[in-house]
């Protein structure tokens, strides 16, 4: 594939506020459109209509894939031929009147309160109290299961707290999200003694080896707050594994931030506190949640009310 007259990598190159994932995205989505049109013999972005662009997504739907990966591919598509436009490289931009297949609204899992408790800790055996590196893993596994509910943190935003991310003391932590964007985020009572503890309890496991620099933000040498067994920092995948080892059944990271944001809308909390703690850039992206707690007002209601 010739990569030069498409420019992939200068357009990946202007993505400098976005995640790595969402760069490495981009170019997956750009990459694999160049080589599909370049089978119909167009050499260059100027050789792109509209026309080609809807033969493609129309491809993109015979073979199969997903509405929300088609519109995924779209907008990665928008995002490049805007680019290519705004730098002088195309004249017309061939992708403004071209829209995306709408999938189905899919509102996110919800843990239940039995699995949430279990996942919080509630009737676990505690460690041995003459093991100082069960207790470690045990008070760090609690906080990090504390702090994805209590907080509502994506995943990567809480493998990439740093120790002077956490003020104990005023019972929040700095969290850098999507986009290097920074927003201080509050720590629940239970959040707040749980990281204490594994404070307390993380020289025993943890070692120098915790201080390697962890995505947009985070400053080279800084301590991790959380490691894993290797003294390493703290991984998604390993934070699957904590929730493995303590849960009945598969729960994904995400869906104790769905949770939490539920839960919070059930309480009475206003959309754009929770769209603050989330780190949502748009409110639409935080209006899914008010569906959700919708749905379990209608389950609720069918299955109390005799005229239901």
């Amino acid at each position: 594939m010739a990569t030069v007259p498409w420019y992939v990598e200068e357009f990946c190159g202007s993505l400098t506020g976005a995640a790595d994932a969402t760069v490495g995205a981009y170019r997956r989505d750009v990459a694999a459109f160049v080589e599909w049109v370049g089978r119909l013999g167009i050499e260059a972005p100027g050789g792109v209509d509209r026309r080609v662009l809807r033969r493609y997504l129309a491809h993109l739907t015979t073979r199969g894939y997903a509405a929300r990966s088609v519109a995924r591919k779209t907008s990665a598509l928008r995002r490049y031929f805007g680019w290519l436009q705004r730098t002088g490289r195309i004249g017309v931009d061939p992708s403004l009147a071209v829209s995306a297949p709408r999938g189905r609204s899919c509102l996110p899992d919800l843990v239940q309160q039995a699995e949430l408790d279990r996942l919080l800790g509630t009737g676990l055996v505690a460690a041995a109290e003459d093991d100082p590196s069960a207790r470690a893993w045990r008070a760090r596994d609690d906080a990090v299961v504390e702090i994805l509910y209590g907080s509502g943190l994506r995943v990567s935003e809480l493998c990439g707290l740093r120790l002077r991310d956490v003020d104990l003391a005023r019972a929040r932590a700095t969290v850098w999200g999507k986009g290097a964007k920074q927003r201080v985020v509050p720590l629940s009572e239970p959040a707040v003694a749980a990281v204490g503890s594994w404070i307390e309890l993380r020289s025993a496991v943890a070692t120098a080896h915790a201080s390697e620099p962890q995505g947009h933000g985070t400053a080279a040498g800084a301590p991790m707050l959380f490691v894993n067994r290797r003294a390493r920092p703290l991984t998604p995948r390993d934070v699957r594994r904590i929730l493995d080892r303590r849960s009945l059944s598969p729960t994904h990271p995400h869906a104790l931030r769905h949770t939490f944001a539920t839960h919070l809308l059930d309480g009475g909390a206003d959309l754009r506190v929770v769209q603050e703690l989330l780190g949502h850039a748009d409110l639409a992206t935080t209006q899914i949640y008010t569906h959700v707690s919708k749905e379990r007002l209608r389950r609720v209601f069918e299955a109390s009310h005799p005229r239901a």
